[in-house]
């Protein structure tokens, strides 16, 4: 679809897509699909938007429950970001998580939608306790690659630019992108599908400033273990879910400004 003529946004995935770390429960979560909804509609004033990303959810799990739903809106866009959550369990399949995004990449192509997706940093350049997973991410990084191309998936990569690892661009739990981090990765999808007024301003680093370093550093990996490891490995032993009991915060098209309650 040429730019300027997006007018059915809809955005699929987990918690990244639903917002945590930008904004909270109480005030309402933004994140980078609300913030990308943004930039369609500085250029498409009638654009309309839908969120049906609910947090801690699989890849297998957003395929089942939001690639129906979000076909039957009929978009012009949609963003597909999922596999997160999938490589922090002890049994991780790349290809079988890939096959999940593909299979979301073709059906909403076939559709006639211009599907954007996103590769994933480096985990272990931001909570070092991370660093075994870095060749999953790689591996499935390279896989996303290879599906984008077979069904002309426009691929905005959020893994390679230096900047991304900056602890500012997270928020405390180094596993969900804070305002500025979410900032950028709309900034990266509306550069990557051309969108008038995009620039490759969001792979820029950010001014410097001190790190941690020492004995600092190593109190902070503690205190981050403490307050966010420990909980997320108790709710896996449990067989539980950041998401359960939740749905999407934006199960219909509406135009930007509106809310939820306006579609009742």
């Amino acid at each position: 679809m040429p730019n300027g003529e997006y007018l059915r946004y809809v955005a699929l995935g987990d918690s990244q897509t639903e917002g945590l770390g930008d904004g909270d429960d109480t005030v309402g979560l933004r994140g980078f699909a609300d913030r990308f909804a943004g930039h369609l509609a500085a250029v498409n004033p009638g654009l309309q938007y839908a969120n049906l990303a609910v947090r801690g959810r699989l890849a297998g799990q957003v395929r089942a429950e939001q690639l129906g739903p979000a076909l039957a809106l009929r978009p012009d866009v949609a963003t597909v970001v999922a596999g997160v959550n999938d490589m922090l369990r002890p049994r991780f399949d790349a290809e079988e998580v890939a096959g999940h995004l593909e299979e979301m990449f073709a059906a909403l192509t076939a559709a006639g939608a211009h599907v954007v997706t996103v590769t994933f940093p480096d985990l272990g350049k931001v909570v070092p306790l991370a660093r075994p997973v870095g060749a999953r991410i790689a591996d499935l990084n390279d896989r996303i690659r290879a599906a984008a191309a077979r069904h002309g998936v426009t691929v905005a990569e959020t893994a390679r630019p230096a900047a991304v690892a900056d602890p500012r661009m997270w928020t405390e739990d180094r596993l969900h992108a804070s305002s500025l981090g979410h900032e950028r990765i709309a900034a990266a999808l509306a550069h990557a599908i051309g969108l008038p007024g995009s620039d490759d301003s969001w792979t820029h680093a950010l001014p410097p400033r001190a790190a941690a370093t020492g004995g600092s550093a190593l109190a902070a990996e503690l205190r981050w273990a403490a307050a966010f490891l420990g909980p997320w490995l108790g709710r896996r032993l449990r067989g539980r879910s950041s998401g359960d009991g939740r749905t999407a915060k934006r199960p219909a098209l509406l135009p930007l400004d509106a809310t939820p309650s306006d579609a009742s």
